[in-house]
């Protein structure tokens, strides 16, 4: 019997382009009392990166698998598959590394050499630099890393002002303010409303941070076939006021650490955006408060009817991952798995 333990040592979530780093452990666990016959070997042991796509079937017609691709793997690689039985579609797969071969573990021993295994192992598409020496590696990628992790602070630091109009058929409701269009997951989406230019009377509005999901087209399920729409959104936060004798208002909306960046594939798509809805009055120059001055108390009432519209404003925003430390704090996953062979 012989136990395995790998165990990602910095977290489950990565940014792409990042080095992946694993420690394994193979031991056997039988006492050290026991005798030599109770000694167990492996022949060999290899790992790669494994990414497979999965769709709802009710809503993506998935393509046909490859034909061109063979049952089993060339003599130069491993035998083992590891999309075979698996739903959807295989996207990335890594060259195996092999980690040891006949390995030998005597009761009680346990072998761990394997804190400088990094993913991919594909060196015609690492980015090279001449002025790195082959043994700086390590350094490279952790440069690499903070490379990353430096352009996505700055894509997302960016501010300035943007300001829309807003208006319907009979004229303008008011002025909208946001100062930046890009985000990371984790942050707040904040903007501010002006409603004291406006010339027609706003009563109430909301707006909802929302995900769509779009797919595309040549891989749509027909609603014959019974399959779902083929857009999809999804509310995350919402913010709603009333607002008529309102001059100006603000909002914050966060954007949650668990949810899902932006993203474009040749069958699915995912975008955010900030969804607007304001109810507007129909009466030219509408007041619902009493006058000012009054010679003698008086009781007032506002109408019990008030003639409404209703219309709606969607506003793209693009939203970024965020540091793989703080995703793994919302989103926790198992950094460590364990296999008794």
């Amino acid at each position: 019997m012989i136990e395995v333990v790998a165990e990602l040592s910095r977290g489950p979530v990565f940014l792409a382009g990042e080095a992946l780093e694993c420690v394994v452990t193979v031991t056997n666990p039988l006492p050290p009392t026991a005798t030599s016959a109770s000694s167990e070997a492996l022949a060999w042991a290899s790992a790669q990166i494994h990414c497979q796509f999965h769709a709802s079937e009710t809503r993506v017609a998935l393509p046909p698998p490859d034909s061109n691709q063979p049952d089993v793997q060339p003599e130069s690689q491993t035998v083992f598959l590891p999309h075979r039985g698996e739903r959807g579609q295989c996207i990335l797969s890594t060259p195996p590394k092999i980690l040891f071969c006949d390995l030998r573990l005597d009761p009680g021993e346990s072998k761990s050499c394997l804190q400088d295994v990094r993913f991919p192992q594909d060196e015609a598409v690492a980015p090279s630099s001449p002025f790195l020496e082959e043994d700086e590696g390590g350094k490279k990628d952790s440069w690499l890393a903070e490379l990353a992790g430096e352009r996505l602070m700055a894509a997302t630091s960016c501010r300035s002002l943007h300001l829309y109009n807003i208006s319907d058929g009979r004229g303008k409701v008011g002025t909208f303010g946001i100062f930046k269009s890009v985000y990371r997951l984790g942050e707040d989406v904040v903007g501010t409303l002006n409603l004291g230019e406006g010339t027609v009377a706003c009563l109430q509005f909301s707006v909802s941070l929302q995900t769509e999901e779009r797919v595309q087209p040549e891989y749509q399920r027909r609603r014959g076939a019974g399959g779902a729409p083929s857009v999809s959104h999804v509310t995350h936060a919402r913010h709603q006021e009333s607002c008529l004798h309102t001059t100006r208002t603000s909002f914050s909306l966060p954007i949650p650490l668990s949810s899902t960046p932006g993203f474009c594939t040749a069958i699915v798509s995912l975008k955010w955006r900030l969804h607007f809805e304001f109810v507007t009055s129909r009466e030219p120059g509408l007041v619902l408060l009493p006058p000012v001055e009054q010679s003698e108390p008086v009781t007032w009432t506002g109408p019990e009817q008030v003639p409404v519209d209703t219309f709606s404003w969607d506003l793209p925003i693009k939203v970024l991952p965020t540091s793989p430390t703080l995703a793994s704090y919302a989103a926790p996953g198992p950094s460590t798995s364990t296999i008794t062979i």
